[in-house]
């Protein structure tokens, strides 16, 4: 499923530096363009505060752009709507976190917290069944479900996480810095993971990373910010063997690379 994005930007309101002058601005996005075909892997790599967030939490409409649009599949997204209204968008998008202890509430059983996304966006079917069959595709025995996110290691937690943002089918899995907080065994068992459902289920791919050792094994592309804005953007291979930015050349200097290893 295709993501389209034209002359996206964000900027936030702050306080008046006096009684009648304007309000302060930050600009979190400029204008941006963003394609990202069905099927394709992106990575997007950025300094903090380059604006690689913002930018996933626009195309997700987790929150409004100042200008510009989305479209998913040809389907353009109403940010003016009700959370009803964008239904269909969260049926196809899932998300996950970096933190996945604070990302999973610690008061519902592993059940509940997967199959949450079954009942709030009335996906049909039997949903226990469904939480078992998606606790099995990412690595986990269906019998955990009865059980809370304190008993479980970090890197099962991402795993459930993982089984959350998967379990009503999504077309496009955004990933924010979803392996960062990951030891770099159990990232490597995660990324293979990753790399084994979005093969099986074709599944479009969107992952915030710092780890450039995990974008070159799961991203066809990347795309390189800085201060709000889309620097470079080409095949993983060309951007980062042979960036054309001197931004890019000396962001890849300065970001510790991590294999991710194999099992």
């Amino acid at each position: 499923m295709s993501i389209t994005a034209r002359q996206l930007s964000r900027v936030h309101r702050g306080p008046r530096a006096s009684l009648f002058g304007p309000p302060s601005q930050t600009v979190a996005l400029h204008p941006t363009d963003l394609d990202i075909a069905d099927g394709e892997s992106i990575g997007i790599i950025g300094e903090s505060g380059s604006g690689k967030s913002t930018l996933i939490r626009l195309l997700l409409a987790l929150d409004t752009p100042t200008t510009g649009t989305v479209a998913v599949d040809g389907t353009t997204v109403d940010f003016t709507g009700s959370a009803t209204s964008l239904h269909w968008l969260r049926r196809r998008t899932g998300l996950v976190f970096q933190d996945p202890y604070a990302s999973l509430d610690p008061r519902m059983s592993v059940g509940r917290i997967i199959g949450e996304p079954l009942w709030a966006l009335d996906i049909p079917g039997d949903r226990r069944a469904r939480v078992r069959e998606v606790l099995e595709d990412v690595g986990l025995d269906a019998a955990m479900a009865d059980r809370y996110p304190h008993e479980f290691s970090g890197g099962q937690r991402q795993r459930i996480a993982l089984a959350r943002a998967l379990v009503h089918r999504p077309s496009i899995l955004i990933g924010d810095e979803p392996l960062s907080a990951l030891d770099v065994t159990v990232r490597a068992q995660i990324l293979q993971k990753l790399a084994e459902l979005r093969e099986r289920d074709g599944l479009t791919l969107v992952l915030v990373s710092h780890d450039i050792g995990v974008v070159q094994s799961l991203c066809d592309s990347v795309a390189v910010m800085s201060e709000g804005r889309i620097v470079e953007r080409g095949a993983t291979v060309d951007v980062l063997h042979h960036p054309v930015q001197d931004y890019t050349r000396k962001l890849l200097a300065a970001i510790p690379t991590i294999s991710p290893g194999r099992d």
